[in-house]
């Protein structure tokens, strides 16, 4: 879906259920002040087109007792098509880790990984990070404090 084919009325909805995603379609038509008949069709195509990936819960992190933030880079031994999707593949199955970018510069990832302690930290990146063959150098910055935190889109 282009740009030009987002409305008011579209950005609206998105801006609402990025806020809450429970909305139910009569509180969503009564904010944007469609009916609920016209509201229903163009939130299922905003989800049919793509714009709206999914639903979920945003969870306690400190709550659930992973109140260690940690920012990981990462650079990799070699840099070849096969060493980045061994380290892709390794990513893909570390809950742990929240996000990964690959990066230009010095680094060639940088990751956010959550844990629940020092030692958890210590024992992700001894254990699993650096020995593996894709991995050649760590360099990990815990977080101090999160001043702010969000996945909205600034529509």
């Amino acid at each position: 879906m282009e740009d030009d084919v987002l409305d008011g009325f579209d950005r609206k909805i998105l801006a609402l259920l990025q806020g809450d995603g429970r909305l139910t379609n009569n509180e969503l038509a009564e904010r944007v002040h469609l009916s609920p008949s016209q509201c229903s069709r163009r939130r299922q195509r905003l989800e049919e087109d793509g714009m709206i990936r999914g639903y979920r819960a945003v969870l306690d992190r400190d709550r659930l007792g992973f109140s260690l933030v940690n920012i990981i880079s990462v650079t990799l031994a070699t840099h070849n098509r096969d060493n980045a999707r061994r380290f892709a593949e390794l990513l893909a199955r570390l809950p742990e880790v929240q996000e990964a970018h690959a990066l230009t510069g010095e680094m060639d990832y940088i990751l956010k990984v959550v844990t629940p302690d020092l030692k958890s930290l210590s024992e992700f990146v001894n254990g699993v990070l650096l020995p593996h063959e894709s991995v050649q150098h760590v360099k990990t910055a815990i977080v101090l404090e999160t001043l702010k935190e969000t996945a909205a889109l600034p529509l």
